[in-house]
């Protein structure tokens, strides 16, 4: 009988995988902090791609001084009035911080696009913005990675059935969540309008196949950590799979669940 090939799904050797590429990122942070650099990373995706697991091993490991996750959540009154990057200059990175966006002012571009949260114009407006804004950011120095993680749309009707059922995950359904799905083609077509007016060389888009949850955290990190250089760096650790985690771009599109 032909032996059985190991995945990263095989919890023991998922987890053997995680911690050493949780060891990398406690290297890594404290060469940001030695060095006093802002780092500021985007994650984004559909309704239950997997974000929040994402971030939580990300981070399970990192200083909680140095590190902040900002999830955006519906603007007040006030926040309505402002420019619309406004709501999120003060949870950028200051020096020695590592600061996970979960979701971000991408929202405009998909869920409230789609949604009709924002007029054409709100849009219109930021697609003509966000491009030089990100510039901005990297020219003072804050270091941006922005991930999309893409996932069928069989794997997201699974993933929001198993939502509303699990009572330690029901706190994250939303009534947003019941048009995910009928409205999975409006949300297809938002984002690859995204990818292709805010894809630039300062901030690109980084694409991780999501559909099987655990590899996605492991190649998202280890992306991650090839992107940056630090003492003591295990470079065969940071080794990306191009089959799960690759730069958006035009001819690339067809890879992308659509």
């Amino acid at each position: 009988m032909a032996k059985k090939l190991k995945t990263p799904d095989d919890d023991s050797d998922y987890h053997r995988a995680l911690y050493d590429l949780q060891v990398e990122l406690v290297k890594l942070q404290r060469q940001l902090i030695a060095d006093g650099e802002r780092v500021l990373v985007i994650v984004e995706g559909r309704d239950a791609a997997g974000k929040d697991g994402v971030i939580k091993r990300l981070t399970e490991h990192m200083s909680p001084r140095e590190t902040r996750i900002h999830a955006p959540g519906k603007p007040s009154s006030r926040e309505e009035t402002e420019w619309y990057f406004q709501r999120f200059v003060p949870f950028l990175p200051a020096a020695q911080e590592f600061v996970i966006f979960n979701r971000s002012w991408y929202n405009r571009a998909g869920v409230e696009r789609v949604m009709d949260f924002a007029s054409a114009a709100d849009v219109d407006e930021f697609f003509e913005s966000v491009v030089p804004f990100e510039k901005l950011l990297a020219r003072d120095g804050i270091a941006v990675r922005k991930f999309y993680l893409d996932v069928s749309r069989d794997e997201q009707k699974k993933r929001l059935a198993e939502r509303r059922e699990d009572p330690l995950t029901q706190w994250k359904v939303s009534p947003i969540d019941e048009k995910a799905l009928k409205k999975w083609d409006a949300y297809t077509k938002a984002r690859d309008e995204m990818f292709r007016r805010t894809n630039h060389e300062a901030a690109p888009w980084r694409i991780v196949h999501g559909d099987v949850k655990k590899t996605a955290r492991l190649e998202l990190i280890r992306d991650l950590l090839a992107s940056f250089d630090y003492d003591g760096k295990a470079k065969k650790l940071a080794r990306t799979n191009p089959a799960i985690v690759f730069c958006w771009s035009e001819s690339a599109t067809s890879r992308i669940a659509s």
